[in-house]
């Protein structure tokens, strides 16, 4: 008798936008793409996303998650990866931890995306109470990827755009402390580089820290930290290293955003990810990593 494929189970937890290309509307088809069956657990829905857009419609789901979590485990589905990123309230970062510990036995890899703040500055839906909530899931994780400013949140920092690379270790450590065995900073500066930003990496166990550089292409496109750590997620899930993670999710979110730069459209839009999507089952090319100091462990 012919076993069926394994197909890596992904319980996303993430809000829904009708519009626009960011969170499950990136989330899903890059871990179909990828091999996973990525099961949806919106936080909320929106008419569009928040960046750039006003007056958007907005529906909470906080009891729609409770009752789809108790149903899911009263049908015994198993998950092998736990993967949450916007969540809207305190009552919401309860509900995913405990779902997080429900899933224990089954061992899922869990990543969490902390959503919070960018540029400097808590988002419009943030506030303190969230940060608080972050800092006890992220304990439940064993990979986050907060930017730049989340990282200083969570570890009650002053926010530093040029952040030097020693202090980058640091905060990369601390993170580590809290919980996570792996840790992703997006949007790190790489010093000397001008503009030229990075995303740092380091794992706990094996006390090494990774870099992968991003070169600077003046845009900005909402979702494009969604798309990165959906593919760093589903390469970990194939069975990636992390810095092979770390590579292909710099490479496919450059190469996003290089097919999207030409074209006249607003850049709230998000990436063309219909544009680039198929890449993803391409050859790997590697490369652009880099190996930083080992720690003393």
């Amino acid at each position: 008798m012919s076993m069926a494929p394994y197909i890596p189970r992904v319980a996303a937890i993430h809000d829904l936008s009708g519009y626009g290309r960011n969170s499950l509307s990136v989330v899903i088809p890059i871990l179909s793409t990828m091999g996973c069956q990525a099961v949806a657990l919106p936080t909320a829905v929106l008419s569009t996303h928040t960046g750039g857009f006003e007056d958007y419609a907005f529906e909470d789901l906080t009891g729609f998650m409770k009752k789809a979590i108790d149903h899911w485990m009263k049908l015994d589905i198993r998950f092998h990866c736990v993967y949450s990123g916007f969540l809207g309230s305190p009552a919401q970062v309860e509900l995913v931890s405990d779902f997080i510990m429900r899933q224990r036995e089954h061992k899922p890899l869990v990543v969490v995306d902390p959503v919070l703040a960018d540029d400097g500055k808590l988002y419009a839906t943030m506030d303190m109470d969230m940060v608080a909530g972050m800092k006890y899931l992220i304990s439940r994780a064993d990979v986050v990827t907060p930017n730049l400013t989340e990282a200083s949140l969570l570890l009650g920092k002053s926010y530093k755009a040029d952040l030097g690379e020693e202090t980058l270790k640091e905060w990369l450590v601390s993170l580590a402390d809290m919980g996570p065995e792996t840790v992703v900073i997006t949007s790190a500066p790489i010093s000397g580089k001008g503009k030229d930003i990075s995303v740092a990496a380091y794992n706990r166990q094996s006390g090494h820290f990774w870099r992968a550089p991003c070169v600077y292409i003046p845009a900005n496109y909402p979702g494009a930290g969604d798309v990165f750590t959906s593919v760093l997620t589903g390469s970990l899930l194939q069975g990636d290293s992390l810095p092979v993670a770390l590579d292909r999710g710099v490479q496919f979110v450059t190469q996003a955003i290089r097919a999207s730069y030409g074209f006249d459209y607003p850049r709230r839009d998000g990436v063309l990810l219909e544009r680039v999507l198929g890449s993803l089952n391409g050859p790997v090319f590697l490369g652009s990593y880099e190996w930083l100091d080992e720690r003393e462990v």
